[in-house]
């Protein structure tokens, strides 16, 4: 699975997209949603790993822009995010999101387990 994982925070990113690599899984990072927008123009992806709260654009305003972009209509968006208030949860699935993964509830590798399990849903 080739995934793009969209994170402000450095060292999160890091250790995400090297559980997900250790995994078998293609990783590409973005540090915001400006960066998420340049990559899915130049290449698929098949799930788009997305924080809620980030500069710039934030995630609910990144999901709605990834849903006008043809490039993008592939990838599978999944929210991973410290965020866990319902009303986030409910505006993220509004906008298209397939899954909503709250970091501080699960260990790195539950969460490459999540995602595995949302992609074949």
């Amino acid at each position: 699975m080739k995934i793009l994982l969209v994170d402000d925070d450095a060292f999160l990113r890091d250790m995400y997209a090297t559980k997900f690599a250790e995994a078998g899984h293609e990783v590409v990072a973005a540090q915001n949603g400006e960066t998420c927008l340049v990559k899915v123009k130049e290449q698929k992806f098949d799930a788009i790993l997305l924080d809620m709260v980030m500069p710039g654009i934030t995630g609910i305003q990144l999901l709605e822009q990834l849903r006008n972009i043809p490039e993008a209509q592939g990838a599978k968006c999944i929210v991973l995010s410290n965020q866990s208030e319902e009303t986030d949860k409910q505006a993220a699935k509004n906008m298209g999101a397939i899954g909503y993964i709250v970091k501080a509830e699960s260990i790195p590798s539950e969460v490459v387990q999540k995602v595995e399990s949302l992609m074949t849903t």
